[in-house]
């Protein structure tokens, strides 16, 4: 089995959905984590604070450096994720699938290193 991140992006500073919309979209994410937790795939998984939340910890010439705000200036910015662990990489773009549709955004998925 390969461990997967399904990352959750948003637009910009992603405004608040209206309050029937954001219901909605908690209570289709609650029921995929649930879908989730009972296949067994589940590994680990959260959402996020706004990207103004942000700090940057930077280490160079045996310095180090903080910074708020994001480390990168780019129109989307990760809202939240799962780790999943699947047999393939087909398995995972499915359950992808599925967390976008409960989510309402775009989901990236990467495999991890080493696996």
């Amino acid at each position: 089995m390969t461990q997967y991140l399904l990352a959750v992006w948003h637009d910009g500073d992603y405004p608040t959905p209206a309050a029937d919309v954001m219901e909605q979209m908690h209570a289709q994410v609650g029921a995929f984590n649930d879908d989730l937790i009972g296949s067994g795939v589940f590994v680990f998984g959260g959402g996020l604070h706004p990207k103004s939340s942000a700090t940057v910890v930077r280490s160079g010439a045996g310095d180090v450096s903080m910074t708020d705000g994001p480390y990168a200036e780019s129109k989307e910015q990760m809202g939240g994720f799962w780790v999943i662990d699947a047999p393939d990489l087909d398995t995972a773009l499915a359950w992808a699938a599925k967390g976008a549709a409960a989510c309402m955004g775009a989901v990236e998925v990467r495999p991890f290193q080493g696996e």
